[in-house]
């Protein structure tokens, strides 16, 4: 069965599902194999539980055509699905990928674009090879504009990612150093997310241009850019607000203040108010969606425990948002006790000791009343300062937290997720 046949039984669906404890009634299943899985041997789970049809890559099942659809591959056949169903709405497509923030902006991106706009935003953080294509499933013929949020480990990926959702318009956060396992160096980062910028450029598409950013920058000259930042030269001009508890900007003299802890997220405000201006959503709407935004999932989340405020930021974590985020923590303006709590950054690769040294050296030239530290590669670090303190487990740093009385501080706490340091919250 090809795509095009495959698509019109899509149509007839509820839509589509890859795990069966997910179940869509009436919906179409993707047997997908992973390492340690096979998904079809959940196919006829699947059928049992009501779903209209399951897509499968094993002949044993071509004898029931009702409702097996036999393919070669089944990710393939996802990924090709998602791609024709793209090409058959043929709706507005923005594209957003980056080291950091990536997860933030599409949040903020849609909540300012459906003030105006029906849209359908990746849910979550399922921006891989799996969750590009249930995105562009999920949308449908009353959808106006998708905000798919794309993410990569390994090169290529991106480009891979674009050629299945040919975006209309695409904006990287920023280059970090992520996923160094996979990258190398910042070099291979930038190599692996321009590849968003390469996609877009070929097809003679829009970029929306951080110009404060000097990488970005090299795309200047590109003439279907819509650019932002403080710089002279950008289409719309912010400036950014510091010392701050929450992230705010401000354009055409009119504050956009969030709910959203750390300077660094003012980019990411400024991205979504700039996609705001050039669809021609409605300013005061706008101004009201940024200020109306909350963030979830331990992202940039300030929160009460107590007397105490927590930065809560353990969705993830590598050294540019590390960094930024101790540095924002720093300048915050308070005269009560400043506490941070740090977890190992992951897929660092062969540079993680050396990454993990720098964040202690940073936290040695800063003026913190108490930093705990937990993980592998943190206990490797060499310190001489009393009040850095290093935690083999999040178990045992639980338990020290438990013991110790915390009064009107101001915690930050920041960690891969992993780690899952929010469970550290309950002790404090």
């Amino acid at each position: 069965m090809n795509t095009a046949q495959i698509h019109q039984r899509f149509l007839l669906s509820s839509g589509a599902f890859t795990d069966t404890r997910n179940i869509k009634e009436n919906g179409i299943y993707f047997a997908l194999r992973g390492i340690n899985f096979n998904g079809n041997n959940f196919a006829r789970e699947a059928i049992e539980k009501g779903a209209r049809y399951a897509v499968v890559d094993e002949e044993i099942y071509a004898t029931n055509p009702e409702h097996f659809i036999v393919v070669k591959d089944v990710l393939k056949a996802l990924q090709d699905l998602a791609a024709f169903h793209r090409k058959y709405l043929n709706l507005t497509i923005i594209a957003i990928t980056g080291s950091n923030g990536k997860t933030t902006t599409k949040e903020l991106t849609n909540k300012v674009l459906s003030k105006k706009y029906r849209t359908v935003a990746t849910n979550g953080n399922l921006n891989n090879h799996i969750g590009v294509p249930l995105t562009l499933l999920s949308m449908d013929e009353e959808t106006e504009i998708g905000i798919v949020e794309m993410g990569a480990n390994h090169f290529k990926e991106i480009a891979r990612l674009a050629q299945i959702a040919m975006p209309d318009y695409g904006y990287i956060t920023n280059f970090g150093k992520a996923h160094l396992e996979g990258f190398g160096n910042i070099e291979g980062v930038i190599q692996a997310k321009s590849e968003l910028y390469d996609h877009l450029k070929k097809n003679m598409r829009l970029i929306f241009l951080n110009a404060d950013d000097p990488v970005q920058r090299e795309h200047f000259n590109y003439k279907h850019t819509f650019s932002f930042g403080t710089a002279e030269d950008s289409r719309v001009q912010f400036t950014y607000s510091g010392n701050q508890s929450y992230a705010s900007v401000n354009f055409n003299d009119t504050d956009f203040k969030s709910k959203i802890t750390g300077k660094h997220n003012a980019i990411n405000i400024a991205a979504a108010v700039c996609m705001g201006l050039y669809f021609k959503v409605p300013f005061n709407e706008i101004k009201n969606a940024i200020e109306e935004y909350s963030p979830a999932n331990n992202r940039s989340q300030i929160t009460k425990k107590g007397s105490n405020t927590i930065f809560m930021d353990a969705y993830n974590a590598n050294p540019t948002s590390m960094h930024a985020a101790i540095s924002n923590f720093q300048e915050l303006e308070t005269t009560e006790p400043k506490i941070v709590i740090l977890g190992d950054m992951l897929e660092v690769g062969s540079s993680a000791d050396t990454e993990h040294q720098v964040i202690v050296n940073q936290l040695e030239n800063d003026d913190f009343t108490e930093c705990y530290l937990v993980g592998e590669h943190f206990n490797r670090t060499q310190t001489n300062r009393s009040t850095i303190i290093k935690f083999k487990s999040v178990e045992k740093l639980k338990e020290h937290l438990q013991e110790t009385k915390f009064d009107n501080c101001h915690i930050l706490i920041k960690g891969s997720r992993k780690l899952a340091l929010e469970n550290l919250l309950e002790a404090i």
